[in-house]
């Protein structure tokens, strides 16, 4: 973890007025709004230069000091920052902004023993500071000192994502499975209108291998919030493994109807669906009045994995209405086209297959494939001529690819068959026999 100071303080470039300076010389003037000037402009070399000169007449003042650190800061001579740092608070050992660019610099350093010792004394002026101190004691394997101070500020101002996952840290690293759950639980008691709480805990219980109390929570949260959509993640699950399909279906229903689940997690739920409805048929229609009425009927992902469940069942007409849906949504995704393509041979479409392969060849013209289906569908169609052009042109660009150029070599046999040319035919044919002989 890196750490930035939880504060970020208005004042980290302090705007000085003369009456600011007190009663100091004209030179001293000068030399101070001079520095100013070099460090705005990020001459930082000659803003310390100008600096010294001031603390050369008078080495007093504390902001003197704070500006030369920042200087230093911004050359990365963060040895020198820190003595600087140092000899501004020694002026003014009340000024936080001082203290918070010390703070800064032992981050960058990585010093953490200075750097908990410097936020201790910020956290007075400012309790957000108490959040980087647990940050900084997880960082030194301190896990109790970190947990006092997340376990004051969650009770103080309510939990926050950032400290429960330095929370979580602290629990994997320790293996302290028990006390996370509890603090889960007692956020439940606490307050049982959150449905995050609830979440939370059943995730933690199913993670733990506590699914029976996992699954009570889950229906726990259905009653106190009827509406919450997101607990039918986990629901789903548990009706399956209770055999209880209506529930599960309900459940994986009102998930992929939802508009507050993202659409990964409703493509897991998806793929759940299509397993359980392949070992039981009977529910088949559930599933397409689903798919049909979901905002996620336009989802590629929802259409490729009900082409592959047609498909699996031999129904090849409806896989390949799928894997059009997906292809229209994803023009550019040349593993749907080339299902498209190989789903208009099997289903013997040969006019449409010659047609469509011969657009798919301009756009991914270094494709065998494309031209092997193009020539076949040619050949389906008795135009071994146009076949014999195409299937020619595809054979540069197949590499180590033996199967495939035995392909090439069986179609240009045929086409050569039908071009009257009995001599080539027999060639190419004998060319096929010998590459699969060979592998």
């Amino acid at each position: 973890m890196i750490f930035i100071p939880s504060v970020v303080m208005a004042q980290g470039d302090i705007d000085v007025a003369e009456d600011d300076l007190g009663n100091v010389t004209d030179e001293y003037q000068e030399f101070f709004f001079e520095a100013l000037k070099q460090k705005g402009i990020e001459n930082y070399d000659r803003a310390i230069t100008a600096l010294l000169e001031c603390i050369e007449i008078d080495d007093s003042k504390g902001v003197l000091y704070f500006e030369l650190g920042k200087n230093y800061v911004a050359l990365k001579n963060f040895g020198d920052a820190e003595d600087a740092f140092k000899k501004a608070i020694n002026r003014d050992p009340s000024n936080e902004w001082y203290l918070d660019e010390l703070y800064g610099v032992y981050i960058q350093q990585k010093d953490l023993s200075k750097a908990i010792k410097t936020v201790k004394q910020l956290v007075s002026y400012h309790p957000d500071y108490k959040e980087d101190l647990a940050g900084l004691y997880l960082q030194v394997k301190k896990y109790n000192n970190a947990l006092e101070i997340l376990d004051e500020l969650d009770k103080k101002i309510g939990i926050s994502p950032s400290r429960d996952r330095m929370r979580n840290q602290i629990y994997a690293a320790t293996g302290r499975d028990e006390d996370r759950i509890k603090n889960l639980e007692g956020r439940v008691e606490t307050n049982p209108d959150s449905e995050a709480n609830y979440l939370a805990l059943i995730y933690r219980y199913s993670e733990s291998g506590d699914k029976e109390k996992a699954f009570e929570t889950a229906k726990k949260l259905l009653e106190v919030n009827p509406k919450s959509q997101l607990v039918h993640m986990a629901l789903y699950k548990f009706y399956l493994d209770a055999n209880d399909a209506e529930q599960a279906i309900a459940s994986m229903k009102i998930v992929l109807h939802s508009n507050k689940i993202k659409a990964d997690a409703k493509y897991k739920v998806l793929n759940d669906f299509i397993k359980f409805v392949a070992n039981n048929p009977e529910y088949e229609e559930d599933l397409l009045e689903v798919t049909a009425s979901s905002g996620d009927a336009e989802n590629s992902k929802t259409s490729l994995e009900l082409a592959k469940y047609y498909f699996k069942k031999g129904n090849k007409e409806k896989a390949l209405e799928h894997y059009k849906k997906a292809l229209d949504i994803e023009p550019d995704n040349f593993g749907v086209h080339r299902n498209v393509l190989l789903l208009l041979i099997d289903i013997r479409n040969f006019n449409q297959a010659a047609k469509d392969s011969a657009s798919a060849i301009e756009n991914y013209p270094a494709q065998p494939v494309l031209y092997l289906i193009n020539g076949v569908a040619l050949n389906s169609l008795n135009r071994g001529k146009e076949a014999i052009d195409i299937l020619e042109t595809g054979l540069d660009y197949i590499i180590d690819d033996p199967k495939m150029e035995a392909d090439f070599y069986t179609q240009l046999s045929e086409a050569h068959k039908q071009d009257n040319n009995p001599t080539k035919a027999k060639s190419y044919a004998q060319k096929a026999e010998n590459l699969l002989n060979k592998n």
